[in-house]
């Protein structure tokens, strides 16, 4: 496909979980760059994630879609989408979306362009990063020049907000235990032991203040690692994105495991320490790019990375993730004068 002409009206279609919805960002600034600043930017995502936009205002309009395998004719979501850009056209369409469910809706979308998954053939391997997957999708529709500088990037609330709303301190650092697995029955491989976590809080200076993160319904798997010392901002299931976005943004540095709050972080350009075992932190961990600090730590066992695989199954005590200590994290924030 060869770069596109007289756009001003584009459609993305990312539906995955927040992390996923990181990726797809950095499409926004190239498309702006190639196209124009007074594009018209939609997107089509879940209704949780769709709140990462909320202070963008690169971003006209938000489609949401609760239910994603629905078909068509029982989905008013997918119905008023495709009504939407029938009584409108788009010039271009972006799918990142791999799932066969995705096939109808893309199809059924009215725009005079097409390209990403469905549409056109993008080229990756499997050691590619997610953010350079994303890329290889609307590679077809802006330049090489512009497509190699695409970075992801977020528009945050305005901390000053947030900090006089929260009572938050002008330092901290910020924790972020949890992760998206946390409620299922099985062991949570991609998780620091709550006792590593515990330890680690013990080991900071105790005039530091720390925000400990997590989303709503989260709550149970912060029961193991307090009580906190007096250092501790508890704000787990007390904030929106849009807040946990802001306090992220202002951090010293955030402490993570590999989910959706380390992406955050990386398309901030906050310092971010990830604690990976199981995943490819070259595939999934957070973005690194010339802007933003990231440190990954990992244990770097022979069987690490298996996530997904026969042998993460046969594990049964996740020695990659108990085997990175307190004191490793400890030294990697002394290391990046965080401390």
């Amino acid at each position: 496909m060869p770069i596109l002409k007289d756009v001003k009206r584009i459609l993305i279609l990312r539906c995955g979980a927040l992390g996923d919805l990181v990726y797809a960002t950095s499409a926004i600034d190239a498309l702006r760059t190639q196209y124009g600043e007074n594009i018209t930017l939609d997107f089509i995502c879940t209704p949780g994630t769709a709140k990462l936009f909320e202070y963008d205002p690169r971003v006209h309009h938000v489609f949401h879609l609760k239910h994603k395998k629905l078909p068509i004719w029982l989905s008013p979501q997918k119905r008023a989408i495709i009504r939407s850009s029938k009584e409108e056209p788009y010039d271009l369409f972006i799918n990142f979306e791999m799932g066969k469910q995705f096939l109808s809706l893309s199809n059924a979308i009215h725009a005079h362009h097409k390209t990403g998954w469905f549409f056109s053939n993008p080229k990756f391997s499997e050691s590619s990063h997610m953010v350079d997957i994303c890329k290889a999708f609307y590679a077809p529709v802006v330049d090489p020049d512009i497509l190699k500088n695409a970075m992801p990037k977020i528009i945050e609330k305005p901390f000053v907000e947030v900090q006089k709303k929260l009572e938050l301190p002008e330092k901290f650092l910020v924790l972020s235990p949890s992760n998206s697995h946390n409620k299922k029955s099985r062991l949570n491989y991609r998780a620091w032991p709550q006792y590593h976590w515990k330890k680690l809080i013990s080991l900071l200076p105790s005039d530091l203040p720390v925000i400990m993160i997590g989303g709503k319904g989260e709550e149970p798997f912060f029961n193991a690692i307090q009580p906190y010392p007096d250092q501790v901002i508890d704000m787990v299931g007390k904030t929106s994105i849009a807040e946990m976005i802001a306090i992220i943004s202002h951090t010293k540095g955030l402490i993570v495991t590999d989910t959706g709050t380390a992406h955050i972080a990386s398309a901030l350009n906050t310092p971010v320490f990830c604690l990976i075992g199981p995943t490819p932190a070259n595939v999934t961990g957070p973005y690194s790019s010339p802007d933003n600090e990231v440190h990954i730590l990992s244990a770097n066992l022979h069987c690490s990375p298996c996530y997904k695989t026969a042998v993460m199954k046969q594990c049964t005590d996740n020695i990659c993730m108990q085997q990175i200590t307190p004191r490793m994290v400890l030294s990697s924030l002394k290391s990046a004068n965080i401390l």
